[in-house]
């Protein structure tokens, strides 16, 4: 890896079996992405004493596609106070300087990965990726009172929960086909990605997401996102939850079961002070936001 935190820096905050685990994929040739040099420019303005907008709209517009990309993300209903937006300056200003990079942080992994291979898993995978961190977005915008987590961050880590599996679809040339990835509703199973690949996706996108410099407990939530369960009281529980939230509504929008929400779906509706009850509502009124949103 050459830059961001280190390997060693990265394992030293973990335990045991997961620093092993991180060792054993990168000798198994897991490579980490380099940050777009985008996010190298953003970040060393962002740590200047006083910051320049204008120098920060300067460097995201030199993105064409970025650009683009974040006024659509903008466009989110978790936004409608701000709307309409007619300049990058203007998304700075309103949305906030530290919201909009992290909103830049998201839209950058979009460039990760060989897309000329398994182009239709790919195209798939974004898409995925994209409508459930949508979803998270405007999940954390109406339960903000009770998480105090914001529309940028849920954002960034919904558009982050699952890249360690683009990492593993350009490493192993099987994993699309043995993880049935491609075909409707079918996702990956935890358990037969480790019997098959001696791999783990959360583990690999927690490295990713250490190594570009996301906070601490989005990088936990990546980790943890299918594990709601082993998190007792910590700082990413609630980000899980919304992840977890999302993900099960972006299943019913597909019309296809969510084969864990069973077992989670009371640590989540607890984590987010919904009730049983009132649950359905809840699904409506995100469903209805979200169309609202979709051309």
């Amino acid at each position: 890896m050459s830059s961001g935190n280190s390997v060693f820096e990265i394992t030293q905050s973990l335990g045991d079996e997961d620093a092993s685990r991180i060792k054993r994929l990168l000798e198994n040739g897991i490579k980490i992405p380099a940050q777009p040099r985008v996010l190298d420019e953003l970040r060393k303005l962002t740590a200047r004493k006083e910051l320049d907008v204008r120098a920060l709209a300067k460097v995201i517009n030199q993105d064409p596609g970025l650009t683009a990309l974040l006024f659509k993300v903008v466009g989110n209903r978790a936004y409608r106070q701000h709307q309409p937006f007619d300049s990058v300056e203007q998304i700075l200003h309103a949305v906030g300087v530290r919201q909009t990079f992290n909103l830049v942080q998201a839209i950058s992994l979009i460039s990760m990965g060989d897309v000329h291979k398994n182009r239709v898993v790919y195209e798939t995978f974004w898409a995925r990726s994209q409508e459930i961190a949508q979803l998270a977005m405007l999940i954390a915008d109406e339960r903000i009172a009770v998480c105090n987590l914001f529309p940028d961050q849920a954002y960034l880590a919904g558009m982050f929960h699952d890249c360690g599996v683009l990492l593993l679809m350009q490493r192993f040339p099987t994993y699309c086909a043995e993880m049935k990835l491609g075909i409707a509703g079918q996702w990956i199973n935890l358990l037969e990605e480790d019997r098959k690949f001696n791999a783990d996706h959360c583990v690999v996108g927690y490295l990713v997401a250490r190594h570009w410099h996301l906070p601490a407990y989005i990088c936990d939530a990546i980790r943890y996102h299918h594990a709601i369960g082993e998190l007792g009281d910590h700082d990413a529980r609630s980000m899980v939850a919304i992840l977890q939230l999302a993900i099960e509504i972006y299943y019913r929008g597909q019309r296809v079961p969510n084969p864990e929400w069973d077992q989670i779906k009371d640590d989540v509706l607890a984590e987010l002070g919904l009730s049983e009850d009132g649950f359905p509502e809840f699904v409506d009124i995100i469903f209805e936001r979200f169309h609202d949103d979709t051309p």
